[in-house]
């Protein structure tokens, strides 16, 4: 069965590849939004009936908050592209009250390949009590238990530090990568690869103590894979929601865009464990590889070996010794030291994460040279010193944790995107670019570190290099998550950047929406989404620098300056600061009229290591202070390290 046969859809003259997620006339593309590409679909798939526009919007938005605007906005965008009343002809019908109707006929142009929906047929091979079924009678059953194609969703980041403590340890790794810098100025492109998501494993008997194994469990098993040059391994973060629960794997698959999938669940009795885990490949609807495994608990280990070697043999990946090297996943011996690890790492960032910290604290305890457990107790400091108000002290224990990790392995890549990261906001991204090259280098394929390279030009001002490699970090993971694409927004690509920006219903993305619109001009649509970022959280700086522009709009300056000194006021607490949103605070001064603020906010910016020359000169936003004397300074400040950036890397 071919790999290179698809679903399509044809009505009048168009042509809808949902694989390739474009529409056809004649032949020839028709440039559409991802967005109201989706609202094609999913009328379509609904063709002849009625769609409700609250069902519609769900659909398209859902767990957000959109405008019923926003719908009619796509509906009225699709109706222009697809060219709705020319020739007579009518797509998209208004039902009133109601909703939409696709009414053209649309024939269904199946390629030469089987709907493949698997429910889990392992089940019965970990439940005792179930009779075994057959390999091959159970995926037949559950080919031909599905024969209509699925909805798909186009699922679509702190002043300098003491550079004392990590200085021998990023020294040492930025000499090492120094040498390459300019031959690898041009990171090269992904790698054609298998793209495989591996699920959380289902808990048979779910219990709060070992809940947390499904989804720790699956990400093990994918950080071991993620390294592998062929391979492209979504991060377990975009697969969570599917945990504990029936799945389609079609229908997974579309979502995650992968053709590939792990699954399976697992069942802990007293100190005995019992996985059974499954690799389908989703386009030739076949079953590579499944397999019981029986364990002792505190040889959790050797059943996550397992599973990783036979994915790799039912792949028929040929590993460089590099590679097979790094499959070997950096664990330690002690079983409780893992446990912690796992179940510390799974609840960072959430409500659970002061846990999350003394779990990985425990871990490291127990076994002092767990390099990977070094790594995220320093992302759990990190965490703890910017959205939990650890300030310095925890800023201060994250360095020294990223120091031990990076002693005891300078390779692992998790530390060195984390140490990058850390270095691009804390105004060493010269030292940041080569680290990240050198992890692109080693896999072409790691979307995290093309989108963390794209940050780092981002500060220094290289915005086409930026936008290339965050367009090529999400042409391999549409699904990426971390900082929003900024780049778009500086480089004057004021539309692209609204468009690229999650539908989600949190203050940050609001804010940042609702900047995007100040900047087209549209202030009426640009006020709503301010004012929403005040109602999700009114406590969030972003929230605040919004009411600043809604003042703005409004023509209430002397508010709005109180406010943004009030804002100003709480940063300078932070003995570390972000130049990004120093920057921010310049612009809002600038354009209440502050001259003298906007102009020590933006020197402040610059000092802070956020030098993004291009913007500088061409944001609308600083215009009222172009003619000041020392805006010309700073401004040349800027363009002499831009510059040398520039000569360094380029």
């Amino acid at each position: 069965m071919s790999q290179q046969t698809k679903q399509l859809y044809e009505f009048g003259a168009f042509t809808l590849d949902v694989e390739e997620s474009r529409l056809l006339r004649g032949g020839q593309p028709v440039p559409l939004k991802p967005k109201v590409l989706e609202t094609l679909f999913v009328l379509i798939e609904s063709s002849g009936h009625v769609i409700d526009k609250k069902e519609l919007m769900q659909r398209l938005w859902p767990d957000s908050f959109v405008e019923e605007a926003n719908l009619a906005v796509n509906i009225s965008q699709l109706r222009k592209a697809l060219g709705d009343d020319e020739n007579g002809e009518r797509f998209i019908e208004t039902v009133p009250k109601r909703g939409y109707r696709f009414a053209a006929q649309v024939t269904k142009v199946l390629a030469d390949r089987a709907d493949l929906v698997v429910h889990e047929h392992t089940r019965s091979r970990i439940v005792i009590e179930e009779e075994q079924t057959g390999h091959d009678e159970g995926v037949q059953r559950a080919l031909s238990a599905h024969t209509h194609p699925n909805p798909i969703t186009w699922v679509k980041r702190n002043q300098i530090l003491s550079a004392l403590i990590v200085l021998t340890v990023v020294t040492a790794i930025v000499a090492a990568y120094s040498v390459t810098t300019k031959r690898s100025a041009r990171v090269g492109p992904p790698l054609q690869s298998n793209t495989l998501a591996i699920l959380p494993f289902r808990n048979l008997r779910p219990n709060t103590e070992t809940n947390f194994l499904g989804p720790s469990m699956a990400d093990a098993v994918s950080n071991r894979l993620s390294h592998i040059r062929t391979l492209l391994v979504r991060p377990s973060s975009y697969v969570q929601k599917y945990g504990s629960q029936e799945v389609d794997p079609q229908l997974v698959a579309r979502e995650l865009n992968v053709d590939k999938l792990v699954t399976g669940s697992f069942l802990r009795d007293g100190d005995d464990l019992r996985v059974t885990a499954q690799l389908i490949d989703i386009k030739e609807g076949k079953v590579l590889w499944d397999e019981t495994i029986d364990v002792k608990y505190d040889k959790l280990l050797t059943m996550e070996d397992r599973v990783a070697e036979q994915i790799i043999k039912g792949l028929r990946l040929n590993l460089s010794p590099e590679e097979r090297d790094r499959v070997k996943l950096d664990a330690s011996q002690n079983p409780r030291a893992y446990e912690d690890f796992l179940l510390g790492r799974h609840l960072i960032s959430s409500s659970g994460h002061e846990r999350a910290t003394k779990l990985l604290e425990e871990a490291v305890s127990l076994d002092p040279n767990y390099a990977l457990a070094w790594t995220y107790l320093g992302k759990a400091y990190s965490v703890s010193a910017t959205q939990y108000f650890g300030g310095r002290e925890f800023h201060d224990k994250a360095q020294a944790a990223y120091e031990k990790a990076l002693a005891l392995r300078p390779q692992q890549p998790e530390a060195r995107m984390l140490l990058a990261n850390f270095l691009t906001e804390n105004n060493r991204v010269e030292e940041a670019v080569p680290i990240l090259r050198s992890v692109i280098e080693e896999n072409p394929n790691d979307s995290l570190a093309r989108w963390e390279l794209s940050y780092a030009y981002r500060y220094s001002g290289m915005l086409d290099q930026s936008i290339a490699e965050g367009e090529s970090a999400l042409q391999l993971d549409p699904n990426i998550k971390g900082h929003l694409f900024n780049s778009y927004l500086y480089a004057g690509q004021y539309e692209k950047f609204v468009n690229s920006l999650p539908m989600r219903d949190e203050a940050y993305t609001l804010f940042y929406r609702g900047l995007g619109h100040y900047y087209l001009g549209d202030r009426a649509r640009a006020a709503v989404y301010f004012d929403r970022a005040h109602q999700v959280d009114a406590s969030a700086l972003v929230s605040q620098l919004g009411d600043v522009l809604r003042f703005s709009i409004d023509g209430h300056t002397r508010e709005g300056l109180d406010l943004l000194k009030s804002v100003e006021s709480k940063l300078q607490k932070d003995p570390f600061g972000d130049g990004e949103l120093s920057y921010k605070l310049a612009e809002c001064y600038s354009v209440l009229g502050d001259k003298a603020s906007a102009l020590r906010l933006l020197k402040k910016s610059i000092d802070q290591g956020f030098f993004c020359y291009p913007y500088f000169i061409s944001d609308p936003l600083l215009e009222n202070i172009r003619g000041e004397a020392q805006y010309a300074t700073l401004i040349e400040a800027a363009r002499q390290r831009h510059q040398q950036f520039k000569q360094t890397f380029f």
